[in-house]
């Protein structure tokens, strides 16, 4: 837990602090004076007598106890002067924003892990190293500008990286988003965004915490605490926005499945995300913009009013509210003729309402009042007006002002012509409104934020299993793939039908077996894991001829230890897979399955344990979902069959952990039956 001096300390020491106003030390010094720090501020200097009108020591020897205590000296005097100050002050608090640790060399890395542990022990905190500090109500500790001025109604931003939080604020300022604080963890040595996240949740106040925040985070060390206090926070009425540097690195993962194949990071990251009900950002724009749109009236519905004077910008933001699955609808002739009759002529009223480049402020006031009173259709509104530098539009965005203040359907503003009309729009932002310059990247984050998921409180119930069952197989079976018959035993203990298969290891045997199950049937050679990559699989075996024929070729494949003899099915086929992730828990994959599976990789995935509303959500996210209902004439598949077979492997791994990757592809979806047929599971 963060400890109180990091937030609120009655003395500060900055150990480096300088009168160089362009070095770190001096221009954090600088921050903290301009930020009007209401306690004591001494500054530890060898070359100095005074720095900045502050009292400054000559060595940290002659200091007296500070409750916070900044770093800006070299890497190498840090860890002496950290334990001379725990040693002799018993100081609880420590930003170091140094460099020169464990993102230069290892001997860095093995400095501030030493540091951050005896930090851990005195029952400390240490933020950073390799950080640009804090800002919150009480000081200013960074080196950098710009320093936002902070509202009570701001976000709280969290950063790995001190640059890419500079980055954000630079343009959040400029657009007129707001903070409230700002948590830079550098290294994250001792304190790392989950723990930041702990002390916003265990410290939240209904009364004066901020109700927005933005994360970008470079490294998820606890992945169960991150999710724990994101969905507390959420549930107290937050909103969290995140970026996950890095999350596309599929990292070393050796594929032993097409499960294994196709789970990525990135997989992993958005399923947390989703889980919490965080809304993932690809960028910085995206992850201002979804910030931005928090801090407006929620969007209640998928439909959207466009009101603009610019066509092409009409165009481009109703394609990108088409392409995030909202809806911009046409309004009825009867409203549209009469909203027509206080516009110039040649104006569109379809939606978008299109009323020209001649449009004014009083003609903007009446397209706003009919889409909030006279069209319940509509949900929402984005109104674009820029200037082509002709005339001050002042008065239109005062129109503007004033109706998202008083109307309760919520409206975006999109004043693009941050040039021509800057002033006008820093009276807009003045006012405590924000801009969103570029339509389409409202367009896709305001879909993102309407579509993001709402975590649940209720108990998470998943399908009874037989778990004594699958305990007692676990428990027999060594780390490796288990055998057909461990596998085949431990999917009816889950209660997941499978097709009859048999496994045979003489010609004669397996023409029984074939007949037994009916000509014609599929062969697959057992032993090796990629059959089909090495001609380990035939169908349409159609007499015993052919499978002693097939039996002998299969035999011959390098590692063959016998042959699977099935029934030849026809139906869809289907794909679920599971795959553990170290402290995340087991990633679900599902979609189309077959030999394409890992060709087009239409899959969506889920973190274990999961609601069957958030499989559906994400079942109807697949491309091929058409095929799932019914296509062209053609049948589709018993999807909440399809469902309970993924609730049933969630239940599964759920009671066996040791389950690393399971892989079934595919499974046959013929009239109301699924039915599994290529399974592997790898045990850990």
């Amino acid at each position: 837990m963060i400890h109180a001096d990091i937030i609120s300390p009655k003395s500060i020491l900055v150990v480096g602090g300088s009168n160089n106003i362009h070095k770190p030390g001096g221009k954090l010094v600088y921050n903290l004076l301009q930020g009007e720090f209401k306690g004591d501020i001494a500054v530890v200097n060898p070359k100095e007598d005074q720095v900045q009108g502050l009292k400054c020591y000559k060595s940290i020897e002659l200091v007296p106890k500070f409750d916070l205590v900044f770093f800006a000296i070299p890497a190498k005097y840090c860890l002496p002067t950290l334990k001379y100050m725990i040693k002799e002050h018993g100081v609880k608090a420590f930003i170091v924003i140094s460099a020169g640790f464990g993102e230069v060399t290892p001997e860095g890395k093995a400095m501030e892990l030493e540091m951050a542990k005896i930090v851990q022990d005195s029952g400390g905190t240490l933020i950073g190293p390799n950080c640009i500090g804090i800002i919150n109500e009480n000081y200013h500790g960074v080196f950098t500008t710009p320093i936002p001025n902070l509202s009570q109604d701001g976000c709280v931003l969290i950063s790995s990286s001190g640059s890419t939080a500079v980055f954000i604020m630079e343009k959040a300022v400029s657009v007129g988003l707001r903070f409230f604080s700002v948590f830079t963890i550098g290294n994250a040595a001792q304190t790392s965004v989950e723990d930041v996240l702990e002390y916003l949740d265990v410290k939240f106040d209904p009364e004066k915490s901020s109700r927005i925040i933005m994360i970008y985070v470079e490294a998820i060390q606890q992945p169960q605490k991150f999710l724990k206090h994101a969905q507390s926070l959420i549930s107290k009425g937050c909103q969290i926005a995140a970026i996950k540097a890095g999350a596309t690195e599929a990292g070393s993962r050796a594929a032993f499945s097409h499960t294994g194949a196709m789970a990525s990071s990135d997989m992993v990251v958005r399923a947390l995300f989703r889980k919490a009900g965080i809304v993932y950002c690809s960028s910085r724009d995206e992850l201002i913009s979804v910030a931005s749109i928090f801090n407006y009236r929620p969007l209640l519905g998928p439909n959207i009013a466009v009101i603009t004077h610019a066509g092409g910008t009409a165009v481009l933001l109703t394609d990108a509210l088409a392409k995030g699955g909202l809806s911009v609808p046409h309004i009825t002739d009867d409203i549209g003729q009469e909203l027509a009759a206080y516009l110039d002529a040649g104006s569109s009223v379809k939606n978008p309402i299109d009323f020209l480049a001649t449009g004014t402020a009083d003609q903007l006031g009446i397209i706003i009042d009919y889409v909030e009173h006279k069209m319940n259709f509509i949900q929402g509104m984005v109104v674009v007006f820029g200037s082509p530098g002709l005339f001050n539009v002042k008065n239109v965005y005062q129109v503007l002002n004033v109706k998202m203040d008083v109307c309760k359907k919520p409206i975006f503003p999109v004043l693009p012509s941050v040039i021509n009309a800057h002033q006008e729009i820093d009276y807009f932002t003045s006012s405590g409104k924000i801009n969103f310059p570029d339509e389409v990247g409202l367009g896709t984050a305001l879909a993102q934020v309407y579509h993001r998921t709402k975590p649940k409180q209720a108990k998470l119930e998943l399908p009874k299993i037989n778990k004594p069952k699958v305990r007692e197989i676990i428990n027999m079976n060594s780390k490796g793939f288990l055998s057909v018959d461990a596998v085949g035993a431990l999917l009816k203990a889950a209660g997941l039908s499978q097709v009859v298969d048999y496994q045979v290891n003489i010609p004669k045997e397996a023409k029984d077996k074939a007949k037994e199950a009916g000509f014609p049937v599929v062969m697959k050679v057992v032993g090796p894991v990629h059959k089909t990559d090495i001609g380990g699989v035939f169908v349409n075996v159609k007499n015993e001829v052919e499978v002693e024929k097939t039996f002998k070729e299969l035999m011959n494949i390098k590692d063959a230890e016998a042959v699977l003899i099935q029934p030849m099915l026809s139906g869809l086929e289907l794909f679920i897979g599971a795959k553990k992730e170290e402290q995340y828990g087991h990633l679900i994959l599902f979609g189309l399955g077959g030999i394409f599976v890992e060709i087009f990789r239409d899959i969506k995935a889920v973190l274990s344990p999961c609601r069957k509303e958030e499989i559906l959500r994400q079942l109807r996210k697949l491309k091929g979902f058409k095929l799932l209902e019914g296509y062209r004439g053609k049948p589709g598949i018993n999807i909440d069959l399809f469902v309970e077979y993924i609730l049933r492997v969630i239940a599964l791994v759920e009671v066996a952990p040791e389950i690393e990757e399971l892989d079934i592809n595919p499974l046959f979806a013929f009239g109301e039956e699924i039915k599994a047929v290529d399974v592997r599971i790898l045990l850990s």
